[in-house]
This record gives structure tokens, C-alpha cells and sequence, in this order.
């Protein structure tokens, strides 16, 4: 074994890079990750938060726990699961920006640790200040909700705009705390989209969204039921939101030298969260006024599986090779096939229709076994995500998409040799359309006659009767024990990227279980 490379170590870096186990820059008066993340650090402000050594720390003893100990995320029932520290919510008077968290997933099956005690309360005039600016700040971002992001949350329909800018803040407010939590935090991050510096923002955007994890996380361990169905579904396409308008925040970390793209993966599994969700409520979901006409916004998904050529059906040029390289038994052979002609039919479906919206849908359809080959960075799956992206140029005047389609083609390009004969023919096609400077796209450049096809294409209940389908099949299945269920591992919601990020456990499919 070659010796390992000599480094500097940090002997007296601040205290909460020490419990992160990163590397403190050990700069004065606040470190650089505490200034990359926004928040307080002990070199800055000693006496702020006595941060105790996770290791050594023995859990609280009793029932009752300081208000200021930091929430478990309860663990819904898998086989791997991780806790969140989060700040609690509270609604009315001090709101959860006061509380800046920035804690880590503890290790499985860990008692999670308290990382900070309650400093000393400060004089009353300044509680009493504090108090003021967090309810102006709530106010400030249901006040933007309502009159600007509400209507970026859905494509050209004004009875999804009426329903995200009243019918559901009324919800969030009358039955759903982490509803509410979660509608503000994404007003948060569209502000930030303005004024990606402020502070502010930046902590109300990172604090609501934990605190709304941790009892979204809570409400779903419990079980799902009539009465908090609708808010799930709600929280969950907020979330999926939330992820994907994170990605235009992140930035590459300074100590990393390579530069290397990383994949969005967390996309992937914030849009299934909401299909496992819709799966686990359908049966009070199909019934409501709410969430109906969110679904029904969506074209009837018609994927054409019968082999014929299509506009994508060169990506599945060499199949066979690859299935006969890296699968070892037909069960596998056969759901890669299937994932990546599942996946590809989704692409040939969306690229008819663009301009509706129907591309975001392939981020929740695709199947788990697509996800997995992403992740193993096979060249077949990378140029499928980069056509995926291209799709996306479409949408590009949306405030949580705008830029997304040339930023992450590039970086799936970067990922290519450019003398690589078998695949970057296939990624000319995303390059010319991340290139195009306007968002709407001639259909000689984009390959089809996109605007006919939309003008035949109306939005209808094809997509209910899509999910009442995979609804009766699954209800046709054997019902899992709800208090022992034999779970695969969970996914994963990554709300933001970074230092802050934000991510919790649920299961997959109709692993989240309803309550009879």
C-alpha cells in the first residue's frame, strides 16, 4: 500500500466544523464553511452555542426535554433510516428562523445528541425586537407566495394558480403546521433566486424547511389518513420543488480541487416521494378538490412500448451488448431492459408535448432500477438524463428551472471522453437544444412539431385514470403488516445541498403505509 499523502490537519478549528468532521480553515472571526453556510460560529461569537462532543454525550434521561434540544426526525419503519436535527416549528409569535440549524444525520441506529444548550436569554427588548422581525419575515414570504410563487407552481392554468395561492395556504394554516413550514421555505428560496446573498432569506429557507421535515417525517411514521392526506401530498410536491430550485444555489466546495459534476439524484428522489405518497392516500386523494385538479393538469400519459423507431429510440442502440457486460442473472437482464425502454418511452412521450409541463413528470415515472444505473454512472443512463435535461430547456423562463438545462447537460458532457465514438454522437442533440438562446424552439431544431401535437393534446383525467390503474394493482397485491412491515431501503428527500442540506428517510412505493 503506497503511503498515504502528507496534509495539514486541523488542531484548533471551530467546534461545529469539529462535529461536522470537516475541515475548519480555522480563519478569524468566522470560518470559511461557517461563512460559506451562513451561520454562527463560535470564533465569531463564543459564547453562542456550547456545541458538546456527539460521542460522549449520554441521551436525556426522562420524558421532558429543553425546548431548545434539537427534534429527532422520527424514523419511519425501514431498514435503514437516519435522524435529522431540526429546529421545532412554532406558527405564531417567534417563528423557526430564530433557531439556525445546522446539524448532520446522526449514525443508524444512534440516540441523536443534543449539539447545542439554550444561551442565556437575552435582555427582553431584544427578544421582544427578534420576535417582530421573524413575524415580519413570515409575513413578507406568505405575502410573496401568494401574489408571485403560487403562480410559478403550475404551466398556464389558472385554476392551479387559484388553488396554490389560496386553497392551500388555508389548509397550511387551519390543519398542517408542516405544510405552512414548507410553503414558506419555498417562498424563501424564490426570493433568494433575486437575492441569492441575503442572509435572511437564507436561514428562513434552510430553518422552515427542516423544521417542516422533521414533522412531515413525524406525520408519515405515524400513518396516513383521511384528515392529513391532502397536506402530505401538498408537502411532498413542495418539497420535490424545494429540491430541485436548491440546485440553482449550490456551488462547488472550495477544498474540492476536482471540480468533478455531481449528479441531481436528489430530483429523483423527491418527485418518487410524491408518487409513494400519492400511492399510500390515493384511495381519500381521488376524492379530493384540492389535489384533483393538480393531476388532472397533467396530459394523459400515453407511452408507446411497442419497439417502433422513435424520436429517442437510438439510445437503446447497443443494449444488448451492455446487458450481457454488467448483468449476471435474467432477472436483472431483464429490468434494466425494461427500465431503459420505460424510460425512453417517457422521453419520446414528452418530447411531443413540451410546453405543458409533461417533462417534470419523467423525474416521478421512471422506475427505481433507472435511478440505481444513474447512480452507477452507466453511459446509457447518463445520455438518457442529458436528453431528459434538454426537455427541460422548455420550461426555462420558470424561476426554479431557469438555467437547469445547459448548466447540467454540460456537466453530463463533461463526464464523456470527446473521441468516445459510441456516445457523444448521441449527445449532439441535448447540446444544440442547451444552446438554443430562446426557450421556445423551432421544431426543425427541436425534431418535432411540438405545437401541433400540444394543440391536440387537452388536459383531461388520462392521468387519473393512469394512477387508478397502478392504484388496483397494487391494491390487488398482499398487504404488508403496517406495524412490522419488511421495508427495502428507504430514499432519500435532500432538500438542499451543502453544509445545510436537509434530508430525511421515507419509503418507497406503498412502503408508507395508511392507517386502517
Amino acid at each position: 500500500m503506497p503511503p498515504r499523502r502528507s496534509h495539514k490537519k486541523s488542531r484548533a478549528g471551530c467546534r461545529r466544523c469539529k462535529v461536522r468532521k470537516i475541515k475548519c480553515d480555522e480563519v478569524h472571526p468566522r470560518c470559511g464553511n461557517c461563512s460559506k453556510h451562513g451561520v454562527s460560529c463560535d470564533f465569531e461569537h463564543p459564547g453562542i452555542r456550547d456545541i458538546q462532543d456527539p460521542f460522549t454525550l449520554k441521551p436525556e434521561s426522562g420524558p421532558d426535554v429543553s425546548a431548545a434540544t434539537p427534534i429527532e426526525l422520527p424514523r419511519p419503519p425501514s431498514s435503514a433510516s437516519v435522524s435529522v436535527s431540526a429546529p421545532s416549528s412554532v406558527t405564531h409569535g417567534d417563528s423557526p428562523v430564530a433557531a439556525t440549524d445546522t446539524t448532520s444525520p446522526t449514525a443508524v441506529g444512534s440516540t441523536p445528541a443534543p449539539l447545542y444548550r439554550t444561551p442565556d436569554p437575552p435582555p427582553l427588548s431584544s427578544s421582544t425586537s427578534m420576535s417582530k422581525k421573524n413575524r415580519m419575515l413570515e409575513l413578507k414570504l406568505l405575502h410573496n407566495f401568494t401574489t408571485v410563487t403560487a403562480q410559478t407552481l403550475s404551466v398556464s392554468s389558472p385554476v392551479l394558480e387559484r388553488i396554490w395561492r389560496e386553497t392551500v395556504p388555508e389548509l397550511a394554516f387551519s390543519s398542517a403546521s408542516y405544510l405552512a413550514d414548507t410553503l414558506l421555505a419555498v417562498s424563501a428560496l424564490h426570493l433568494r433566486s433575486s437575492s441569492p446573498h441575503d442572509r435572511e432569506l437564507i436561514r428562513a429557507s434552510h430553518s422552515y424547511m427542516a423544521s417542516a421535515c422533521s414533522e412531515y417525517g413525524a406525520c408519515l411514521s405515524k400513518g396516513v389518513t383521511e384528515s392529513n392526506a391532502e397536506a402530505l401530498f401538498l408537502t411532498s410536491a413542495l418539497i420535490a420543488f424545494q429540491s430541485t430550485a436548491s440546485r440553482i444555489f449550490s456551488r462547488d466546495d472550495p477544498n474540492d480541487r476536482s471540480g468533478r459534476y455531481t449528479l441531481p439524484l436528489s430530483w429523483f428522489h423527491a418527485f418518487q416521494g410524491v408518487k409513494a405518497v400519492v400511492a399510500a392516500t390515493w384511495q381519500w386523494l381521488r376524492m379530493s378538490t384540492i389535489v384533483i385538479p393538480i393531476i388532472e393538469s397533467q396530459p394523459a400519459l400515453n407511452l408507446d412500448l411497442s419497439g417502433h423507431p422513435t424520436f429517442f429510440s437510438d439510445l437503446l442502440g447497443g443494449l444488448d451488448d451492455e446487458i450481457a457486460k454488467y448483468e449476471t442473472d435474467p432477472a436483472s437482464e431483464l429490468e434494466t431492459r425494461i427500465a431503459y425502454q420505460h424510460a425512453i418511452a417517457v422521453l419520446d412521450w414528452a418530447h411531443k408535448i413540451p410546453y405543458t409541463g409533461a417533462p417534470l413528470v419523467f423525474l416521478a415515472t421512471v422506475s427505481r432500477r433507472y435511478i440505481q444505473l444513474l447512480e452507477e454512472k452507466r453511459p446509457r443512463a447518463l445520455v438518457i438524463l442529458a436528453a431528459y435535461f434538454a426537455l427541460l430547456k422548455c420550461l426555462g423562463d420558470v424561476w426554479w428551472l431557469k438555467g437547469v438545462a445547459r448548466r447540467e447537460i454540460l456537466g453530463i458532457v463533461s463526464m464523456f471522453d470527446t473521441d468516445d465514438d459510441e456516445w457523444w454522437p448521441r449527445l449532439e442533440w441535448p447540446l444544440r437544444i442547451a444552446s438554443h438562446d430562446d426557450v421556445i424552439i423551432p421544431p426543425q431544431v427541436w425534431g418535432a412539431d411540438w405545437a401541433a401535437q400540444t394543440a391536440n393534446t387537452a388536459p383531461n383525467s388520462g392521468f387519473v385514470s393512469h394512477i387508478e390503474l397502478l392504484s388496483d394493482m397494487f391494491s390487488s397485491m398482499p398487504q404488508m403488516n403496517s406495524a412490522t412491515p419488511d421495508l427495502e431501503p428507504a430514499h432519500q428527500y435532500i432538500v438542499e445541498q451543502g453544509g445545510l442540506m436537509r434530508d430525511i428517510l421515507l419509503p418507497e412505493g406503498l412502503e408508507i403505509l395508511p392507517v386502517d
